[in-house]
């Protein structure tokens, strides 16, 4: 256990028994790609002394630390479980669980003619701007920008308007869908700007193998907030899976509303 997790009751021994609360990031703990806010960490420390919580995002753990491990904190210090890529890279306490990669799964041949296509295809597409880092390689799956995930913060804002109505990263799932069928991939769509590729299975729901083996099977209620609980959002999973409890929310301010709500914080 790291010193940090040392402040609050072990995880069996919280006030609000078996229970644990999973929260999304972008859209959910912190408006998207920004930092989280003073009140949420602070809401979420409250939180931590009833129930044991953790994350689960898409994006790697770099990413995470950026956005809620501000004014030098880390965030592996911030949750009892820090579940990156979905929980490709786990840690509980502070401590690495075992993890899994993208690339050993599919095999290096099937994943150079996948990535040739993506290439491929943004380079044919007729959009408002086109930046730079077109797909991104993480440990448990790849993550593909059209716009490229080098855009600024406003030109961010601006293509998520124009892909509302132009519906540029749902065709691209339809195409990679109809041309690599027997692949056993998901696609999910997130952010503003770009969406997920990974193994079937791999979505967000992976994460609670880890929590389901805690205390064998300690935890009973599962509570999961995200934005993006729709078809085809990377929160939908996870959201409709039987074993959580899902809450949808619209931002940040939402979900510490929803907490305060819920926890009586």
């Amino acid at each position: 256990m790291n010193v940090a997790a040392a402040q609050f009751p072990p995880l069996l021994s919280r006030p609000v028994a078996n229970t644990i609360c999973l929260f999304d990031v972008d859209g959910t703990l912190t408006p998207a790609r920004r930092a989280v806010s003073l009140e949420m960490l602070a809401l979420l420390q409250q939180l931590r002394e009833k129930v044991v919580i953790g994350f689960v995002g898409g994006s790697d753990l770099v990413k995470q630390q950026e956005q809620l491990g501000v004014n030098g904190l880390n965030v592996v210090d911030l949750f009892d479980f820090c579940f990156a890529e979905n929980g490709l890279t786990a840690i509980r306490l502070g401590e690495s669980l075992p993890s899994n990669s993208f690339i050993k799964w599919l095999g290096e041949e099937k994943y150079k003619k996948l990535a040739s296509f993506i290439l491929h295809y943004i380079a044919d597409l007729d959009i408002p701007v086109k930046r730079g880092t077109f797909i991104e390689f993480r440990n448990g799956m790849i993550n593909v920008s059209p716009i490229g995930r080098n855009a600024s913060i406003q030109e961010r804002h601006d293509y998520e308007a124009f892909d509302k109505k132009a519906n540029v990263r749902r065709d691209f799932v339809e195409a990679l869908k109809k041309e690599f069928p027997d692949y056993g991939l998901t696609y999910s769509i997130g952010g503003q700007i770009s969406f997920d590729v990974f193994p079937t299975g791999w979505d967000k729901t992976y994460c609670l193998q880890h929590v389901l083996k805690e205390g064998e099977g300690y935890f009973k209620n599962i509570h999961f907030f995200g934005d993006k609980t729709y078809k085809g959002g990377n929160d939908y999973e996870i959201f409709e899976d039987p074993r959580t409890i899902g809450h949808t929310v619209t931002c940040p301010e939402d979900t510490i509303a929803e907490l305060k709500r819920l926890f009586d914080l």
